[in-house]
């Protein structure tokens, strides 16, 4: 067999298809597409799925693919073996009611004998129990031996999901050579054993199934088969695991040379080797997709994996962040065939250097606090560790449920993860609580069945005004016939110029006038069927079946068009200035503001704020048209219109063009041209959630409203500071070194007044064995950093002593132990003695043996556990 690498192996694939006609067809991202079922694209087929089903029509009946993909279910196992891994490549080839197993099964033996150059020999079929059709396809089309084909049942050769269509399957497998078998004399095809290794699975869907074991055969059979990259380039590389790949190699070889230890040299450094190997092959990849780290969906999946590929960094002694660097190992590895990954090589960096540095500072406090639990539940004898202080990690340390348990695992410990879950929607219910009694407005209303009305006629986007026919009332929850004075209502039209609440717009309001009274439009919303509902006060009587007048608040709606189309020019003006990683996450359009929610990984520099608000006041003033227009949803992604990710869009899509700067799907109303948007000022910028970034803007004369209010809060801090505008800065200036002169002479006082009593206390000293005790609680004046830096000097100069201070704010104690080098030598320990002594406040800590600190909450106990000290010093001296 010829030995290629590969990406070499990618190539020949997709180009062998293509000159059976296939269309080669980039691989889709790892983000699922108008897919929520899927966390993660998972398989060659799942991105084609839409073409299977008959939900779209393939670019082409025939295509090909080498898709990216991740699964997740066995993250724990990945690096204990070196069969487990979450990132892979599958190959496939897809025949969409076209050509079926009198085509494939002769090309899948053409690409194996004479495109990879495999012995005809090695090769093994399967084939389902009753496809002898297939079987008699392999002998008579390429010559199989007719020895070396297997029947298998239907658990293996038959590929089914529920109902639907489904059929038999044809397997390959390539005969590794008895050296790599289990020795056996029965061993062969669908043995444990290393020796067979299944490599292509041909799927003849022929039927649709009902899942009760019924099957209708299909007028039009597909073709769907998948090819592990990585599998077949360990067959042709003679190789046995993916970690001993060529791409996959270097990349471990990077992080080699960066630890500086070898591989199959140490079990366990074997372990976190290949899953830092996999775990930044996964996660480059899913970054440059658009996945960013968060605490929920693949966004923690993200996270997960970067973690656990920083923490066994740690474990093989890299101090450093250094999965960031590694990347560009993967990225020089798979760039030929994903040009994308160099494109967006300095962003992929950024956000997994970012997130390296985060979990830097949690894994340091996290993993002290997790070790001196479970020194402690080791202590005990016990081998669980209470779910209270898994949960504590997590909400005190933001260290993760599941690294706790990993590195209990490694320890034989365990945690009850029923537990942790108890505890977390504890949490969650007293935040719901706390929500309770929030005015949600029109309830009552809004769950009303309107379903048997027609969809409202909407008619303002050409105008603000029209004539209508009352089709419904509702009051109180209720249909009614009419409504009367000083009533309120909701209200539905056969016909309407307002614009019910939906893609972030609010509801216009404005005026509905009948015969015999009026109601004053206070909001409208937009129901699942389309009807439009107006909410309002209504004035004199009306009735159902009044023919009525509508009008939109026209100063109302023009400043919602003006935030509205700013926020378009928003996100471009984001994507130019941060990178195009940028997505939508929410926005909210009204009158007074915009609030526009989007992805991305770190804080916006004042800079990159001041960028992004001079380029859509540069796109304002260009004065760009905007034009609308109705077009199929495909034709409008070829147009490169912007649209929202997991949002539903029906057949026919309104395409909002702003001259050429921006095109998004969008069914919002909008100004004519940029220019009457007058300016834009961003207000603020903030987090909502890991990823996702707020910013809040004004537009038009909220602009100027802006600057009113800032001027007077300007004024007033002159007013205070006794200075100018002109001379505020360096008032400021000096005001804030005054303070810090103040601070420093403070530190120094209160240093001085630490010392002295620091020198009383060792003064007081009482021996217990070979080492001097003292005792005591602090006054107040000395904080955590002085009752620390105390610690320090004791455990350096005073060689025989044990220390145990205390500190107490707010009614809770923070205990700290120091040891002096003999005393260390004698047997005292900081952390253990710290711990045993809070334990006795309630509390608990550890660390070192030189000094260590503890929290505890019973401070009205503390006299007890300091005359306590001495027998828990003396227990441990030897």
């Amino acid at each position: 067999m010829e030995k290629l690498g590969l990406n070499e192996i990618r190539e020949r694939f997709l180009s062998f298809f293509e000159s059976k006609g296939h269309l080669r067809l980039k691989s889709f991202p790892l983000l699922p597409q108008n897919d929520n079922s899927l966390l993660l694209i998972n398989s060659g087929m799942a991105p084609l799925k839409p073409y299977f089903t008959g939900e779209k029509v393939p670019p082409r009946k025939r295509v090909t693919t080498c898709q990216k993909c991740i699964r997740t279910p066995d993250i724990e196992r990945v690096g204990k073996t070196a069969r487990h891994g979450t990132f892979f490549e599958m190959l496939g080839n897809f025949s969409f009611g076209d050509y079926f197993k009198e085509e494939i099964i002769p090309w899948a033996w053409e690409f194996c004998t004479e495109v990879m150059k495999m012995e005809p020999e090695k090769i093994w079929i399967t084939v389902y129990e009753d496809d002898d059709e297939a079987r008699d396809i392999w002998i008579k089309k390429t010559g199989v031996d007719p020895s070396h084909i297997v029947y298998m049942g239907k658990e293996d050769n038959f590929w089914e999901i529920g109902s639907g269509p489904c059929g038999p399957c044809s397997e390959l497998y390539y005969d590794r050579g008895p050296e790599h078998g289990c020795g056996r004399p029965d061993c062969s095809v669908g043995c444990e054993c290393d020796r067979y290794v299944e490599f292509w699975n041909l799927v003849f869907t022929q039927f649709d199934g009902d899942g009760e074991g019924h099957y209708e055969r299909l007028a039009h059979p597909n073709i769907d088969t998948g090819m592990g990259l990585e599998r077949l380039a360990c067959i042709s590389q003679g190789v046995d695991n993916l970690f001993e790949v060529d791409t996959v190699r270097n990349i471990m070889r990077h992080i080699i040379k960066i630890a500086g230890v070898e591989y199959k040299q140490d079990p366990e450094t074997d372990v976190s080797l290949r899953v830092i190997t996999d775990h930044i092959r996964s996660t480059t990849f899913m970054v440059s997709d658009g996945i960013l780290p968060s605490n929920e969906g693949r966004g923690y999946v993200l996270r997960r994996l970067l973690r656990r590929a920083a923490r066994h960094g740690r474990l093989l002694g890299i101090k450093e962040n250094f999965l960031y660097d590694v990347c560009d190992t993967v990225i020089k590895e798979s760039c030929s065939a994903y040009p994308e990954l160099e494109e967006k090589r300095d962003y992929i960096k950024k956000v997994i250097k970012i997130e390296e540095e985060k979990f830097a500072a949690t894994i340091d406090s996290g993993l002290s606090k997790l070790e001196g639990y479970i020194a402690a539940v080791k202590e005990k004898g016990e081998k669980e560790l209470p779910a209270e202080d898994a949960f504590r990690l997590h909400d005190t340390y933001g260290f993760p449920l599941d690294l706790t348990v990993e590195i209990l695992s490694e320890n034989g410990l365990s945690v009850s993860v029923e537990g942790f879950n108890r505890l977390m929607t504890e949490q969650k219910n007293k935040s719901r609580a706390a929500r309770e009694g929030l005015d949600l407005g029109w309830s009552d209303n809004s769950e009303i069945d309107l379903s048997a009305f027609p969809a409202t006629e909407f008619l303002g986007y050409e105008g603000l005004k029209a004539d209508s026919k009352v089709l419904a009332l509702v009051r109180d929850g209720d249909i009614v016939d009419a409504v009367r004075d000083g009533e309120n209502a909701l209200i539905v039209l056969d016909r309407t110029p307002f614009y019910g609440e939906g893609g972030g717009q609010v509801g216009d309001t404005g005026v509905i006038t009948g015969p015999n009274g009026s109601v004053k439009v206070l909001d409208t919303k937009k129901n699942e069927y389309g009807v439009f509902m107006h909410i309002g006060a209504v004035s004199g009587e009306i009735r159902t079946g009044d023919a009525v007048s509508a009008e939109v608040d026209r100063a109302r709606r023009a400043s919602i068009a003006r935030a509205h189309s700013s926020t378009h020019l928003l996100q471009k003006a984001l994507r130019t200035v941060l990178g195009t990683h940028v997505q939508q996450a929410g926005s909210l359009v009204t009158p007074d503001r915009l609030r526009f929610d989007f992805t991305h990984f770190a804080p916006m520099t004042k800079e990159e704020i001041k960028k992004v608000e001079e380029l859509v006041n540069t796109a304002i003033l260009e004065g760009y048209e905007v034009n609308t227009q109705l077009m199929g949803i495909e034709e409008a992604r070829q147009t490169g219109a912007m649209a929202l990710f997991g949002e539903k869009y029906g057949d026919v899509v309104r395409v909002v063009r702003m001259g050429d700067y921006s095109t998004e799907l969008c069914g919002g109303t909008h100004l004519d041209n940029t220019a009457k948007a007058g300016s834009l000022r961003i207000v603020s910028e903030s987090s909502i959630a890991a990823g996702v970034r707020r910013i809040e803007a004004v537009t038009g004369l909220n602009v100027l409203g802006e600057s009113e209010q800032m001027q007077e809060k300007l004024d007033a801090v002159c007013e205070t500071l006794h200075t100018t505008p002109a001379d505020m800065l360096r008032r400021a200036e000096q005001i804030n070194a005054e303070l810090k002169e103040r601070g420093r002479q403070i530190e120094k006082l209160n240093a001085r007044i630490a010392g002295y009593e620091l020198d009383s206390i060792l003064a007081s000293g009482r021996k217990v064995g070979p080492v001097s005790l003292v005792t005591a609680k602090l006054g107040a004046g000395i904080d955590a950093d002085m009752l620390r830096q105390m610690g320090e000097r004791i455990a350096a100069s005073e060689k025989s002593t044990v220390a145990i201070l205390a500190i107490e704010n707010d009614g809770k104690l923070n205990i700290l132990c120091a040891c002096g080098s003999d005393a260390r030598a004698a047997g005292a320990h900081a952390g253990n003695i710290v711990r045993e002594t809070a334990k006795l406040c309630g509390g608990g800590g550890g660390g070192r043996p030189d000094i260590a600190m503890a929290g505890a909450k019973q401070a009205d106990r503390l006299p007890q556990a300091l005359e306590a000290a001495e027998g828990i010093v003396a227990s441990m001296l030897k």
